[in-house]
């Protein structure tokens, strides 16, 4: 891509940007709960393990740092009336506290040590007389709330007869963010091979499925990966893993799926060919080696591979997405949803809603692409900044996480997204 077309592609940006104005994003603290929640809203519990550290702000509960050991909550969220919402979205409060007749609310955070998670889990499977337990292991650009609520969505809507358990790893919630996430997912490899040991070895789970979005699915690969290497197998509970949208690389999916050994989980590929995160992603990392999630099935030599593995695929490209990168098409329409409830809840939406205006121009424009998470990608973005909530927000956050010795560059970026965004009281 030109120089001359990455100036149009940022200039229209910005002044789309312009056109919006200083609209608020999401309020923070959504996890905070309420007193409580409305006839016909429904509730969702599950059980959350995280490497996140936990955050300043209790109604967030962890941030996007690394925290020093794993830790577990137990979470329940109230979703509005099925005749208020439409299957597959989330309906974020405009405000807080959210109004559970129309909002996702939260009736229940509260943090638990390793040995009162076992108890929930149990104590959860004994009350629902549910065996089997859903793994769900978000992508990038996810913050633990947005996790959290995606994946109450899921279990609700395809009305999964399942333990949900959510796996969060740290993720910065920003596009800019790209290398500090995937270095993150590496950093939770041993703890979610933990977490799916223990859940395999719980004499009241029945049977494992893992399902993985985006980026989290290198973190299930290599996690899986480790547990064949140490135990010889895969751990026979763990039955389907899907792998939704995957952000890995063809090659480092193959020897995964072959240190697996013979005796690995059934596995199930969900792919388009427009998915414009992961072209993101090939772009970032050098343009060598194509995602996984973007591969044509029918083509060779994926169609004699995926049949010889017996993967079993599901090619969304004709379909229409919801979100603005075609990055979640498995979640996104009620069609999909009546599928996925049929297929044990395999889908994940990205989050667009924590998607700023700028993180869309780092991802149309190839030069910034190529650069994400470093201090030349800020500064190609930087003047949405003053007008675009979101984009400010994520901004102060990726450029504290950057600290110092950015240069000239990174210092132009954070004076020019930040100083006319304090004149004008933004945040």
């Amino acid at each position: 891509m030109g120089v001359l077309v990455r100036g149009r592609l940022l200039a229209g940006a910005v002044v789309l940007a312009a056109g919006l104005g200083a609209c608020a994003g999401a309020p923070k603290g959504v996890l905070a709960p309420v007193a409580a929640t409305v006839p016909g809203a429904s509730r969702v519990d599950m059980l959350v393990a995280t490497t996140r550290k936990t955050a300043a702000n209790p109604g967030e509960m962890y941030s996007g740092d690394r925290g020093p050991e794993l830790s577990y909550a137990d979470i329940t969220v109230s979703i509005p009336p099925d005749a208020v919402r439409t299957p597959g979205t989330v309906q974020w409060p405009k405000e807080l506290p959210g109004n559970p007749a129309t909002d996702f609310v939260t009736l229940k955070a509260e943090t638990l040590d390793r040995p009162e998670a076992a108890a929930r889990l149990r104590r959860s499977a004994a009350r629902t007389g549910k065996r089997n337990v859903l793994v769900f292991v978000h992508g990038f650009n996810n913050r633990f709330e947005d996790a959290v609520y995606r994946f109450a969505q899921i279990v609700h809507d395809t009305r999964a007869d399942v333990v949900p358990v959510l796996f969060t790893w740290p993720s910065r919630g920003s596009v800019l963010a790209y290398g500090y996430d995937r270095e993150s997912t590496n950093y939770s490899r041993n703890a979610l091979e933990g977490v799916l040991r223990r859940l395999a070895q719980n004499p009241e789970v029945g049977e494992v499925t893992v399902l993985a979005h985006s980026m989290g699915n290198w973190l299930v690969l290599e996690s899986l990966r480790q547990m064949a290497i140490r135990d010889g197998r895969v751990a026979p509970k763990i039955r389907d893993v899907v792998l939704a949208a995957p952000d890995v690389d063809v090659d480092l999916a193959r020897e995964a799926f072959r240190d697996m050994g013979p005796g690995r989980p059934r596995l199930s590929l969900f792919v388009s060919q427009d998915d414009n995160a992961l072209a993101v992603s090939r772009l970032v990392w050098g343009g060598a080696g194509a995602r996984l999630g973007a591969i044509d099935p029918t083509a060779e030599p994926y169609r004699t591979e995926l049949a010889r593995e017996n993967i079993a695929v599901l090619n969304l490209t004709s379909m229409k997405g919801s979100d603005a990168l075609n990055h979640g098409k498995f979640a996104g329409s009620p069609q999909l949803v009546a599928l996925l409830g049929n297929r044990l809840a395999q889908g994940q939406t990205i989050t667009d809603s924590r998607v700023g205006l700028s993180d869309r121009i780092v991802q149309i424009t190839a030069g910034a692409a190529a650069t994400v998470g470093t201090a030349a990608g800020l500064a190609v973005s930087a003047p949405v900044a003053v007008v675009d909530a979101q984009s400010r927000e994520t901004y102060g956050e990726h450029l504290r996480s950057l600290g110092q010795g950015l240069g000239d560059t990174a210092e132009g970026a954070v004076d020019l997204a930040t100083a006319p965004a304090r004149a004008l009281g933004g945040r």
